[in-house]
């Protein structure tokens, strides 16, 4: 009945209004105008068809009795120039009064009809198809605002999965995040013997550069749908031996396998799940460049591979933990890991038709006292095609093992991370057979490798949420380098001491010296060379 009412008072109230302002001169487009007022009223489901009807007649019958009246009445006289038209009061009294007469039969007739048990059931229909649009209207205002908190990464959603990907189902692009990290670096030769130094990872370290862009990486991912998740990682400075140029890093897909996301297929370019070292991202390391023990064994850590992985929920987020937290940890790779991969190098296509398989166990534990220890094992198998290339006064080396299928490629690793909670350590060692060329520089064949690195660090965090982390490692290794032309023998021996000093989250400045005796694996007769070596870095985060 409320609502009953207030439409009956709606439906009155705008036709005194227009009534009493029609102007006296026109009276007889009140009767055109009312209905028109009222058609209105009646598409926009004010009016119900019978009560359209209603007051169309009343306003035809008023408007019959305005004419008569105004038929029988004398027509004015005209006003004297300059004289002030007369007042009307008497003439508005009237259409006050006649109008006042025609609302009552107005509201007469429709509460008349309010008993009217059809009339009743569309009213009330109407009350709740009214009150169901404001529902709507308030859960769509909310779920604008939750959409506006995901696209932008402020806050988690508060709808459930599959209101979500009902809402997003057509806007998979919605789902994608941006981030990235520029490295700016200078270096210094402070002093080398021996030859030429030439550290495999690092393009700025000789006597040759002084200050660029190490890394420039951008990186988009997301959440397409809830069982496919997308990485893609370019490096706008990732050229081949340090010139600039575009190199895709990542480009993969997470196909979960159950609802927990706990079971998954990654396929694509990915980093392979060997070591803590190449799981860990180049903008957490202290370090400026990954330890040589390890990162011969995947150059560039990446290739392309399908791996299957697994972990529960609660040790998926307690990887996510030990990033977001500070603690510099490598990622969610999976607690138990296995597949396979072309063993050629990133963006290389396999050359031999045998892919490397591999297989990798890690799990952080968390002690009552909130300390971090990650501790795993890895290792793979299969045959490497190393590249030759002619040696001035020797010749092109030749396989010594024979056949075209590629040489013994095969590794074990065991890894251990205290995260500096303040003080860490960091640990890994690798044994296995590989490639190498012979000390005559003739013959390429298998030969065991070894080696590894110990980095023991202290994180300071000041009231100011500034950090400080000085940092010190030793590594060393001996074998093959099966990435460069003709496979030379690597040797490291090396101490760096360093800092990494954080005075906003988007800023880290590291600086970092370093001792030791490595061979030059770019230049035949790949000898020795004794060094000191001075690199510092900006990296900007965002």
């Amino acid at each position: 009945m409320r609502l009953q009412h207030s439409r009956i008072a709606r439906a009155l109230t705008a036709f005194a209004a227009v009534t009493i302002a029609m102007p006296p001169s026109l009276p007889v487009t009140a009767g055109p105008a009312m209905e028109k007022l009222f058609l209105i009223m009646k598409a926009k489901g004010t009016l119900s068809q019978e009560e359209y009807d209603m007051l169309v007649a009343a306003s035809r019958e008023e408007d019959k009795e305005r004419e008569k009246a105004l038929a029988a009445a004398p027509a004015p006289a005209p006003a004297a120039p300059g004289a002030a038209p007369a007042a009307s009061t008497t003439a508005l009294e009237k259409r006050l009064a006649q109008t006042e007469s025609k609302v009552g039969h107005l509201e007469s007739a429709l509460t008349h009809k309010s008993g009217d048990p059809v009339l009743e059931k569309r009213l009330s229909q109407t009350e709740n198809k009214v009150d169901n649009l404001e529902n709507a209207i308030s859960t769509t205002r909310g779920q604008i605002e939750d959409i506006s908190k995901i696209t932008d990464n402020t806050s988690p959603s508060t709808m459930s999965a599959a209101e979500l990907d009902s809402l997003l189902a057509d806007k998979w692009y919605e789902r994608l995040k941006m981030k990235g990290y520029l490295q700016v670096r200078a270096d210094s030769v402070i002093h080398e013997d021996g030859g030429q130094l030439n550290i495999q990872n690092d393009p700025f370290a000789n006597d040759q550069s002084s200050i660029g862009v190490r890394r420039g990486r951008l990186a988009f991912s997301g959440d397409l749908t809830n069982h496919v998740y997308l990485y893609f990682q370019a490096d706008l400075f990732g050229g081949v031996n340090g010139n600039g140029g575009v190199q895709a890093r990542d480009y993969y897909a997470d196909v979960s396998l159950d609802p927990a996301r706990e079971h998954r297929v990654r396929m694509g370019l990915s980093k392979v799940p060997y070591g803590y070292a190449t799981m860990q991202s180049s903008q957490n390391r202290l370090a400026l460049e990954r330890p040589e023990a390890i990162s011969t064994a995947v150059e560039g850590e990446r290739d392309f591979g399908v791996y299957y992985m697994y972990a529960p929920y609660e040790i998926r987020e307690r990887f996510k933990n030990l990033v977001k937290m500070g603690l510099r940890g490598s990622g969610d790779y999976g607690m138990l890991t296995f597949g396979a991969y072309s063993g050629q190098g990133i963006n290389r296509p396999d050359t031999n038709g045998q892919p490397h398989w591999i297989a990798r166990a890690t799990y952080p534990f968390e002690f009552d006292n909130g300390q971090f220890l990650e501790i795993g094992i890895q290792g793979y198998a299969g045959k490497f095609n190393t590249t030759t290339a002619p040696i001035p006064g020797v010749g092109t080396p030749v396989n010594g093992n024979g056949g075209n299928r590629g040489f013994t490629d095969a590794r074990v690793a065991i890894s251990g991370v205290l995260f500096p909670q303040p003080f860490g350590i960091e640990t890994e060692w690798n044994w296995g057979k590989g490639p190498v060329l012979s000390n005559d520089l003739k013959t390429i064949s298998t030969a065991s490798l070894s080696g590894g690195y110990v980095q023991a660090n202290y994180r300071h965090v000041f009231a100011n949420q500034r950090e400080l982390i000085p940092f010190v490692r030793w590594q060393t290794y001996n074998g093959g380098r099966k990435f460069a032309p003709n496979a030379p023998r690597d040797k490291v021996n090396e101490v760096g001491v360093g800092f990494r000093f954080i005075p906003y989250p988007e800023l880290e400045l590291t600086a970092m010296f370093m001792h030791g005796m490595r061979a030059n694996t770019n230049v035949a007769p790949y000898g020795n060379v004794n060094y000191d070596y001075l690199g510092v870095q900006a990296q900007v985060n965002f």
